[in-house]
């Protein structure tokens, strides 16, 4: 299935990061080639996402980590992780991207994208004939996704499932090539990042993380707006309120949904979920997704 780039993305604005991009089915192939001078602003999805990068000139940001691609390359964006794509215009640039549900039957498929957040790495790089395997899996997805014969629906779920299989045992095995030079990132503000995220129920203010992080607080906010491309402030927010909205889809009542993310004052709270996601928060946050 082939789409235009203008399906997958939408720009953010006011410092707030935009969800885009729908899925409804289990999951979603695309094989997307396109030569463009857009350029993308960070965003992020309300799936997963598996992008095998074939050729172009493109580093991939993800969440405080910039990956310069090869081709063969293999990228885990996990649902809600804050990414964009910095792709040179000048060659075309070829992909597949994989979209995944959160919510799939077989939640084991997806274990490594939970992998990849514990790690703070999203990148595969494989040898060339594993990845050629891996390729041909998703080649054959895409023939099984315009056939009409005979199980074609039962083909197409057994390909997929067996690329996730593969995919899965590579990278919770490590079985991928890694060296120094795989990906830029700055060690301060990656220990930042795993802080905010792994303590979105605590004190996150400014004040708080430059005296844990022993560093100034002017000095830290220009080091994190140049190395993530948004401000503290805007990250732990939208953190905070993705993890409300799961909460609040998993029926947790929506004033405990919100201390539990680190808001303590629930106006406030009320304020910033409506001006991200268009709506106040309510217990049939399932029916807005």
């Amino acid at each position: 299935m082939t789409t235009s780039t203008q399906q997958l993305t939408e720009m953010s604005s006011f410092g707030h990061y935009e969800k885009t991009g729908y899925l409804n089915e289990s999951y979603r192939l695309f094989h997307i080639k396109d030569q463009t001078e857009k350029a993308y602003s960070y965003h992020f999805h309300d799936f997963h996402k598996v992008i095998v990068f074939l050729s172009g000139k493109v580093t991939y940001h993800i969440e405080g980590k910039a990956y310069p691609l090869q081709p063969g390359d293999i990228l885990l964006v996990s649902r809600h992780a804050i990414h964009k794509p910095e792709i040179d215009s000048s060659v075309p640039y070829e992909r597949i991207i994989l979209w995944i549900r959160d919510d799939i039957d077989r939640s084991d498929l997806i274990r490594c994208f939970a992998k990849a957040n514990d790690r703070s790495f999203n990148l595969v790089r494989l040898y060339d004939e594993i990845g050629e395997d891996l390729q041909k899996l998703l080649k054959n997805l895409r023939k099984a996704e315009q056939d009409t014969a005979f199980g074609a629906d039962l083909l197409k779920d057994a390909l997929f499932t067996q690329f996730m299989v593969y995919l899965n045992r590579i990278f919770l095995n490590k079985e991928y090539i890694v060296d120094q030079h795989i990906y830029h990132s700055d060690s301060q503000i990656d220990q930042i990042l795993s802080y905010i995220n792994q303590n979105l129920s605590d004190d996150l203010s400014i004040e708080r993380l430059s005296q844990k992080f022993y560093i100034s607080r002017y000095y830290m906010m220009r080091k994190f707006k140049a190395e993530t491309g948004y401000t503290v402030h805007s990250y732990v927010q939208n953190k905070r309120l993705l993890w409300a909205q799961q909460l609040i889809a998993q029926k947790i009542p929506v004033t405990k949904a919100a201390l539990q993310c680190g808001f303590h004052d629930y106006s406030t709270f009320e304020r910033a979920y409506k001006k991200q996601f268009g709506h106040k928060p309510t217990a049939t946050e399932n029916d807005k997704k």
